[in-house]
């Protein structure tokens, strides 16, 4: 395996003077391209912060990030939209479909945006992930529709639709029961096996965490374990 993606001495502050509230403090961390990474901590510990940053969401005050070789903290915001839309795959607690839409016309939302139209070639590559979702049966359903599993494979499948070589995932099972938690997990790891998708899954949730190679620990903004 090699580096995907690195960062050295973050720091993220928010606010100015006495109401500055510094988040992370020095933060350095590395994945390796394939790895299938839990990150963990309690709440204000900056996981979230962090994974705005690794997803281009926000800059960080101080500090080095950098994907595939590209300085991202040098980039414009122009750059960065489309180096997310590439290379970033992102899975939130609250899956934040359209729920007008159908199953497959969200998976292929991110393709239809950088295309500016929805393409033969992308409806085909949807069918096929929501397929492999076990969703076949459901591809043409409005999301309104679909059980709460059900939403999270579509956003599953959504996140991996144009590819991307980082996925990152905010408590993608903080929403689910067991059952459907442990359905959700199997299938990242499929697609982490078999495609070398990485993934970055911040859990509070212990079993998920054992579920995945590697375990990175924050607290108080920086790395601990």
């Amino acid at each position: 395996m090699s580096a995907l993606v690195r960062v050295e001495g973050l720091v993220k502050t928010f606010g100015s003077g006495e109401a500055a509230t510094r988040v992370l403090r020095g933060l350095s961390l590395t994945l390796q391209a394939g790895e299938l990474t839990a990150l963990l901590g309690p709440s204000g510990s900056g996981k979230s912060t962090l994974l705005t940053i690794l997803g281009t969401l926000m800059k960080p005050t101080a500090g080095s990030h950098s994907m595939l070789g590209t300085d991202l903290v040098a980039a414009d915001d122009r750059a960065l939209t489309l180096f997310r839309n590439l290379h970033i795959g992102f899975v939130f607690q609250f899956h934040n479909l359209l729920p007008d839409f159908t199953a497959l016309e969200n998976v292929v939302f991110p393709t239809a945006v950088r295309e500016g139209r929805e393409t033969a070639a992308a409806r085909t590559r949807g069918r096929e992930l929501l397929a492999r979702m076990g969703l076949a049966e459901r591809i043409d359903f409005p999301t309104a529709n679909l059980s709460g599993g059900q939403k999270q494979r579509v956003a599953v499948a959504r996140a991996l639709m144009n590819r991307p070589e980082l996925v990152l995932a905010d408590e993608p099972t903080g929403n689910l029961d067991r059952a459907a938690a442990m359905q959700v997990m199997a299938l990242i790891s499929e697609i982490n096996r078999d495609e070398g998708t990485t993934f970055l899954i911040s859990t509070h949730d212990e079993k998920i965490a054992s579920l995945c190679r590697r375990q990175v620990v924050v607290g108080d903004g920086v790395v601990t374990g």
